[in-house]
């Protein structure tokens, strides 16, 4: 039995590449250990190699020439951008390796079906990074729900709240801010919820019907003086005092401790001085309204499936919290929660309906959580920070799929959908992506096959 470190190859080694994956590989080193990368920017390749002792044969400049060696590895990290995802992945699969793939599996739909059928081909196992899965807080949510805590599943009503300063740092001045760079919004930042929902819908979906589009991020939306970058004027933009998307507020003025996410995408220098050298040349120092941004900044989805569950998904970048928000309804009760305080509420309709007395209702009887028995769960550890390996995802996806990395080394392999997010479970959430997205597009129902 081999009992040393799981030895993981990274392709592409930006803030998920590195950060992520790589620095969970340093804070675990006796069961992961990071031994080639392939990053085309070369100060991030160089800094991976020296975080984790690699040589130079084992840093390259493409995926190409890393995938071309002789085994490098157990598996493979792949953290490039959303549309260099499938490519890379089913090459990997193609040379032997198991893959550990960021989201989406890729941005068309044909594309995921050439990564699938590749998996198939190769018997490989691609553990998709639907990190949400494995939080505390869906866990317990998914646990309660198959308790029977709230009776039969009815509905679902789930939102993501982006944040407004999230998505201006991501969809609007980042690299998720233009369709033809990455993906649609529904996908590149909502496939988490809909896998969620498709979860803990526990069916597959027949039909979606979605609206949206980008409302506020447009150049007619612009304050009076805005001008092309937050840095330009005398002091600055002449808008900053009054716009809340001012780049050098949140970068520069409000952030001065944060060195990791998300000043560590802007910049690698940290320091203010730094910090404006980056905005006044970089991406993230554009005026909000004056971007190639053209992704969607609101879109509501509603979704029926197969059981009879029927779900709403709602996702804005226009909301003062960063976080998600979820309420399942049952034939026997109600369940809230909420991501980033860690809080379940479960209202159940008994034993409200025998508490009564003599049978007949009483004013000060509605409302009352002792005759409801209703019940109220703070998880703890849950809680994140304003940032946060998505509430503790990250460590369980990483830990998950090192584990099972090293059963399948040791000679115990499991089936690849012994994952929470294993290739297969992960296809129904971009199908409903792709649904969602000719819907909104087309404004029609688009109904989903039986595959």
């Amino acid at each position: 039995m081999n009992v040393g470190p799981i030895t993981l190859a990274i392709i592409g080694a930006g803030n998920r590449g590195r950060d992520t994956y790589g620095r969970w590989c340093l804070s675990h080193p006796g069961e992961a250990r990071v031994v080639a990368v392939a990053e085309r920017d070369a100060g991030r390749r160089t800094r991976v190699a020296h975080e984790h002792g690699i040589g130079p044969e084992a840093a390259f400049d493409d995926w190409r020439g890393l995938l071309g060696q002789p085994h490098l590895g157990d598996a493979v990290v792949i953290a490039t951008p959303d549309r260099e995802h499938a490519a890379p992945a089913i090459a990997a699969l193609e040379a032997g390796y198991d893959v550990i793939l960021e989201k989406p599996i890729a941005p068309t739909a044909d594309e995921v079906q050439a990564v699938g059928e590749a998996a198939a081909r190769t018997g490989g196992s691609v553990t998709v990074a639907h990190v949400l899965r494995y939080t505390a807080f869906f866990a317990a949510v998914k646990r309660l729900l198959d308790e029977g805590r709230i009776g039969e599943l009815v509905t679902i009503e789930h939102a993501e709240r982006v944040g407004y300063w999230h998505f201006a740092h991501s969809f609007v001045r980042g690299n998720w801010r233009n369709e033809a760079l990455s993906s649609p919004m529904i996908l590149a930042k909502a496939c988490h919820d809909l896998d969620l929902i498709r979860w803990l819908a526990g069916d597959r979906c027949t039909a979606v019907a979605s609206f949206g589009g980008l409302h506020h991020f447009r150049p007619e939306q612009a304050p009076p003086g805005a001008l092309g970058r937050c840095t330009d004027g005398v002091n600055r933009c002449p808008a900053a005092p009054e716009c809340p998307f001012d780049a050098v507020r949140f970068y520069v003025d409000r952030t001065p401790g944060v060195t990791d996410w998300p000043i560590s995408v802007i910049t690698d220098d940290p320091s203010p001085e730094g910090r404006m050298a980056a905005l006044a040349t970089g991406p993230y120092g554009r005026c909000v309204y004056a971007s190639d941004n053209d992704v969607a900044d609101h879109q509501v989805v509603a979704l029926e499936f197969a059981n009879g569950v029927r779900a709403t998904l709602s996702v804005s970048g226009l909301t003062a919290d960063n976080t998600r928000t979820i309420t399942l309804t049952g034939t026997r009760g109600e369940l809230r929660g909420r991501l980033d305080t860690g809080e379940i509420e479960i209202r159940r309709f008994l034993p409200g309906a025998d508490a009564v007395p003599h049978g007949r209702w009483n004013r000060d009887d509605f409302g009352r959580a002792a005759l409801r028995g209703d019940e109220r769960i703070v998880l703890n550890g849950t809680p994140i920070p304003l940032y946060d390996g998505h509430g503790g995802g990250d460590e369980g996806l990483m830990t998950d799929a090192i584990a099972r990395l090293r059963a399948s080394r040791d000679g115990h392999p499991g089936s690849d959908d012994d994952a929470r997010t294993s290739l297969g479970v992960s296809l129904d959430s971009h199908v409903m992506a792709f649904a969602a997205e000719t819907s909104r597009r087309e404004r029609r129902l688009v109904e989903l096959p039986n595959r």
